[in-house]
């Protein structure tokens, strides 16, 4: 794997890869030395245009925990805020001997640029980029699905036949773009809810049915319940009357909580805005995977550095260098 830019373009079997090699590595993290070898002398460069705190401070983990040397930029009190282009930057960061970077940028397409401009060697990450696609999310998403799914029989599998529901600000969700292409590439069925005014113009392309009532999807009896955050932030407009509004017609409160299958799970790719799209009740329910979703995050990047910058060795090193 040269670079990790989206998951449209994933392949099943590259995925899956991915998935299992995250299960060797959250293999490791439950042994009271969780540092691997595997990428001593390594250097990874977490490049972030955008405020992140968990993202961040994930693929920072994941890193060290590989035993890479990590670099952290924040573009706010750099030269980027003095107008350093990304091309001057990028370079910059090619003479000082990155190997990978990490990068989380407002602008659509800004890691494909950084990708395929020449102006740097190392390898890429998505870490997300504006409105378009975060890919590590969707794959720490799938891992979870697929780990409460089947448990230790995980290996190999994809997601084949599972129902996914993923509610709420889909208009400005990377984490719904990401998911919707790796759920229907390993085999999930996928309903999107939303106010009509949080679904994007033209989604007939997508591998997907849309349903405008909460109540009326869980109904249908979905295996996973994604809640996405709404993202105040990128409004400009007002797309819903009010947020009790939209928290009383989209969110899940307790009653949905309990209208749901047994078995069914709920996910959130935080932060949560509670009491809005997911109340407290749902947040901290067992069928909750909110914290499971962070702890394999780490997992599944650690996987993607290590297919990234490792990638050529035999993944059985991995497990050879943690004994």
């Amino acid at each position: 794997m040269r670079n990790l830019l989206d998951t449209k373009t994933l392949a099943r079997a590259e995925a899956i890869r991915i998935l299992d090699v995250a299960e060797d590595m959250r293999d490791t993290q439950s042994r009271e030395v969780k540092k691997l070898p595997t990428l001593r002398g390594k250097t990874v460069v977490n490049l972030f245009f955008e405020d992140s705190t968990r993202t961040r401070i994930s693929f920072e983990a994941a890193a060290k925990r590989l035993s890479a040397d990590v670099i952290n930029f924040s573009a706010k009190g750099s030269s980027v805020s003095k107008g350093e282009s990304l091309q001057d930057t990028a370079q910059t960061l090619q003479a000082m001997g990155a190997d990978a970077v990490v990068i989380r940028h407002g602008a659509s397409g800004a890691p494909q640029t950084l990708a395929s401009s020449g102006w740097i060697t190392a390898g890429v990450v998505n870490a997300g980029d504006g409105t378009h696609e975060h890919p590590t999310q969707a794959l720490l998403d799938a891992f979870t699905m697929r780990k409460r799914r089947f448990g230790d029989d995980s290996r190999g599998r994809g997601l084949d036949g599972l129902a996914v529901t993923i509610v709420g600000d889909v208009l400005h969700s990377r984490v719904a773009r990401s998911n919707v292409w790796l759920l229907h590439t390993l085999g999930a069925d996928v309903t999107l809810v939303a106010p009509p005014t949080l679904v994007p113009q033209d989604v007939s392309a997508w591998p997907v049915r849309i349903v405008y009532d909460l109540d009326e999807a869980i109904a249908g009896g979905p295996d996973a319940l994604m809640m996405l955050r709404i993202q105040l932030e990128r409004m400009n407009a007002a797309y819903f009357p009010t947020e009790r509004e939209y928290s009383r017609r989209w969110g899940l409160d307790a009653a949905r909580l309990a209208a749901l299958p047994d078995g069914s799970i709920v996910m959130h790719p935080g932060p949560m805005n509670r009491g809005l799209e997911i109340s407290a009740d749902a947040a901290d329910s067992p069928r909750s995977t909110v914290l499971e979703q962070v702890a394999n995050g780490v997992s599944v990047r650690m996987a993607v550095l290590y297919l990234l910058l490792a990638g050529e060795r035999d993944t059985n090193d991995t497990e050879e260098g943690a004994r």
